[in-house]
């Protein structure tokens, strides 16, 4: 399965899904087009959002400054806006994060 990413004048939005409370954060690969990821923290108050956001920047090798959470805040599906990089670019950084 591929990942559904758009390229648009900003960057690359980037569908996930996302399940909080897990026993670890890690990305779990890619599921109905969307980035399966997990985090440890709770969905409470934005702090599952905040890690999530943490998490792809610290695995993909992304400053933190160029993610911005489009839609879902209260949702585990999220759509992230990642300023400032092309499909392929994102493309090469998920693909070294999943390797093991």
């Amino acid at each position: 399965m591929k990942l559904k990413l758009e390229e648009i004048e900003e960057g690359v939005m980037l569908p996930l899904q996302v399940t909080p409370k897990a026993k670890n954060n890690s990305i779990m690969g890619i599921h109905q087009g969307r980035l399966k990821i997990s985090v440890t923290q709770a969905p409470e108050k934005g702090k599952a959002n905040k890690s999530v956001i943490q998490f792809l920047a610290k695995k993909l090798g992304i400053r933190k400054s160029q993610f911005s959470l489009i839609s879902g805040s209260t949702s585990q599906k999220k759509m992230i806006l990642i300023s400032n990089l092309t499909c392929s670019e994102l493309n090469d950084c998920i693909e070294s994060a999943l390797k093991p």
